[in-house]
């Protein structure tokens, strides 16, 4: 059996948040086993005026390729009520997104490697920095946990009280 490919998934919601977070987690823990999750933060709607959402990333290892991931989340982001036909920052019930694939970079399977919201999303360099803050980003070459520490946008998050299969995964700081 080839080695497997550490792979970082973002998972979002605002839309019933809890329902659709914890089905997400129950489909990717049926395909993958062991997940590594970070903690959940709430944050403001980015692109648009909505509801907050709930965000985190889960770390997976797979021999699935890029494509068949892909294709796996968007069947599971529809089977869980998700519309592509609504405009691309819109309330949604579930959106799940390939952070990283390994050390892959560029675009394989139509998915840009590594996603661009890196960089850019408090809602996904925060928690990504809390499950692997010692990888270094492919293309910079610094750690998660140096990006999080050096990033400065003004976009707030902070973590709610979160239980997933009788497991709590994060909590409210109060």
């Amino acid at each position: 059996m080839a080695d497997q490919i550490p792979v970082y998934i973002s998972i979002g919601s605002n839309i019933d948040r809890e329902r659709y977070v914890r089905a997400s987690l129950d489909a990717l823990a049926g395909w993958f086993g062991e997940l590594d999750i970070s903690p959940v933060y709430e944050s403001e709607a980015v692109g648009f005026d909505g509801s907050p959402f709930l965000n985190l990333v889960v770390g997976v290892k797979t021999n699935l390729s890029v494509g068949e991931l892909s294709r796996h989340f968007k069947q599971l982001e529809a089977e869980n009520g998700r519309r592509r036909e609504a405009p691309k920052f819109s309330a949604r019930t579930l959106d799940l997104d390939i952070l990283t694939y390994g050390e892959a970079v560029g675009r394989m399977d139509g998915v840009e490697l590594p996603r661009g919201e890196i960089l850019k999303n408090a809602f996904v360099l925060r928690p990504l920095a809390d499950i692997a803050p010692a990888v270094k980003h492919p293309v910079c070459r610094k750690s998660y946990l140096e990006l999080w520490q050096a990033y400065n946008t003004g976009q707030k998050l902070w973590p709610v009280d979160f239980s997933w299969q009788g497991r709590v995964i994060s909590k409210a700081v109060c």
